[in-house]
């Protein structure tokens, strides 16, 4: 279990003045006939949706050459959520090194992560994440939690690995942009939303896009307050220097660059969907 206790002191020390006048209001700012007196208290009164503590368990896959920002974006959220435990799982407990060469140590492996998630996560990448989607006790381990979890969830290209461990057959999902479409060769239905939900499945397009994944989790979680509390705790109002940041809003001559440079990831994912496909019809 990731050591959340900073994380979490600060969200609560944050929230408490919040909670304590919303008691205060209650006990004080109301009249005999149950009616506010002040002209203020309703400012003051609780969300009654608001979940303040849970006991979530939380399991987020790590592999060779994961893009550590598609982890470490809803790792941030997740970290919000007091009395969550939030297990970071590889198929041993050596370091693992990301695309971008951030060293991060697993608490947890396949054989001692917990088997009933409420939550089961899992990043992307390239070269990474084909292997990791080939990797048989990897599969194993996201198709095993996955049967169970409450959630089946990934961001960026991580999509592939869920697809992969059959988990994604009939259902809506999304990806980064590269390879969105290789996920028709599972069985899936790909959508270019940045978020996407389909019954349990909730999956995230790329990157950066695990940040609105991790706040639409927290909100399924415990409620749109506590999420709207932590993105306002994480000052996540991005406003990027470039318009540039999708397919729909690049300029011509980025895309067709960047589709050249990704076009050998493409042609790999696709095959690895096409083996996938292969090997379930030969089973």
């Amino acid at each position: 279990m990731i050591d959340t206790a900073r994380r979490n002191l600060l969200l609560a020390a944050l929230l408490a003045p919040l909670t304590v006048g919303a008691a205060n209001a209650s006990a004080h700012d109301m009249d005999h006939a149950g009616h506010a007196d002040h002209p203020d208290a309703h400012m003051y009164m609780p969300d009654s949706t608001v979940h303040w503590e849970g006991d979530e368990e939380i399991a987020m896959l790590m592999y060779p050459g994961m893009t550590v920002m598609d982890l470490i974006g809803p790792q941030s959220m997740f970290g919000s959520l007091m009395g969550a435990k939030i297990h970071l799982v590889a198929k041993t407990m050596e370091p693992v090194t990301s695309d971008a060469g951030v060293i991060i140590v697993p608490t947890a492996t396949f054989d001692t992560c917990p088997r009933d998630l409420t939550l089961i996560f899992t990043p992307g990448g390239t070269d990474g994440t084909l292997a990791a989607a080939k990797d048989h006790d990897t599969l194993a381990f996201m198709s095993d939690r996955g049967s169970r979890a409450k959630y089946v969830t990934s961001v960026c290209s991580g999509s592939l690995i869920l697809g992969a461990a059959g988990l994604l057959k009939g259902y809506k999902a999304t990806s980064h942009w590269s390879c969105r479409d290789a996920l028709t060769g599972f069985g899936a239905i790909p959508s270019s939303a940045r978020v996407v939900r389909d019954r349990n499945r909730i999956t995230g397009a790329g990157v950066t896009a695990g940040l609105d994944f991790g706040l639409t989790m927290v909100a399924e979680l415990r409620s749109r307050f506590y999420a709207e509390c932590t993105q306002l705790v994480s000052e996540y109002d991005p406003h990027p220097p470039f318009n540039a940041g999708s397919m729909k809003t690049a300029p011509a001559k980025v895309k067709a660059d960047m589709i050249q440079l990704l076009s050998g990831f493409r042609k790999k994912a696709e095959q690895l969907a096409s083996d996938s496909a292969m090997s379930n019809r030969k089973a």
